[in-house]
């Protein structure tokens, strides 16, 4: 295993050198998240323009070898438990594990096998003794929720227990089109949205960011409140947050990152609608 010193702005895939496991040290989680990576191959089918994954390209990812991602979760786990791996590799105050994260290069949902990833990961938490103690957290764009197969998968992570992380950055067709490269329909995003927040436990998170020096215009916003406002009762709450390391797309000289009054006010705007805010600069 590959030891690199983690930090908050460095989520490298490889850094354990491992095909699908690798472990983050998460500003927003609070501690070492250990990711899955299902997209191993860099392919997305959505393009957000402040995405940091290097070589980026449209599709989906080949297939799992499962028993791989298992021996990798295991062992690496393990590491965590029995081995010093906190201690050389992860900055004092955050040497606890807060999570097993499906993120990754890519979305997660789009790998065929994903209700089969996430039984291996319940019952790799089941093997440690980590069930109910390590959250089981999937961070998807919703795109694939009426995939039957996405649905069971995330029912399954619900019950681990486990929730669910929801990108919504825009609430506008050109906002989405802009903002993730989608032709998705603010409608379909809500519809999904409700979906899922059915299956399990369900947060929104949204990353808001200048885009040629401007925050996002008030239209925009009000769009995404509206949004929000008829879920409020069904969902755990939102996630905001601002560009935290470098795009690696085209458009990452037009970006900058918003100032964390400016997300505060807009927490507080969230959170008249009934729904708990959490802001990570």
């Amino acid at each position: 295993m590959t030891r690199i010193p983690l930090a908050t702005d460095d989520h490298s895939r490889d850094s354990a050198g491992m095909r699908y496991v690798y472990p983050v040290v998460s500003r927003r989680a609070a501690g070492v998240s250990v990711g899955i990576n299902l997209n191993p191959n860099n392919a997305c089918n959505w393009r957000c323009v402040y995405c940091q994954v290097p070589d980026l390209a449209r599709g989906g990812p080949p297939p799992i070898d499962l028993a791989l991602l298992e021996r990798e979760l295991s062992g690496f786990l393990g590491e965590l438990r029995d081995g010093d791996f906190m201690a050389s590799c992860v900055p004092e105050g955050m040497r606890r594990l807060v999570d097993v994260a499906f993120s990754g290069n890519g979305e997660p949902t789009s790998a065929q096998e994903f209700p089969e990833a996430v039984a291996i990961a319940e019952r790799v938490l089941d093997a440690y003794g980590l069930r109910g103690q390590v959250m089981l957290r999937l961070i998807t764009n919703g795109s694939l929720l009426d995939r039957k197969s996405v649905q069971e998968g995330i029912a399954r992570l619900g019950g681990v227990p486990g929730e669910v992380w929801f990108k919504v950055d825009a609430a506008t067709a050109s906002g989405l089109a802009r903002i993730n490269g989608t032709r998705a329909r603010p409608e379909a995003v809500a519809r999904r949205l409700e979906l899922c927040a059915g299956l399990a436990p369900t947060w929104v998170q949204t990353c808001f960011f200048r885009f040629d020096g401007k925050a996002l215009e008030e239209a925009e916003l009000a769009a995404w409140l509206a949004l929000l406002a008829p879920l409020a009762s069904r969902l755990a709450g939102v996630h905001l947050y601002s560009l935290a390391r470098p795009s690696l797309q085209k458009e990452a000289p037009r970006l900058g990152r918003l100032e964390a009054g400016w997300l505060e006010d807009m927490a507080d705007r969230v959170r008249r609608l009934g729904l708990d805010a959490r802001v990570s600069p």
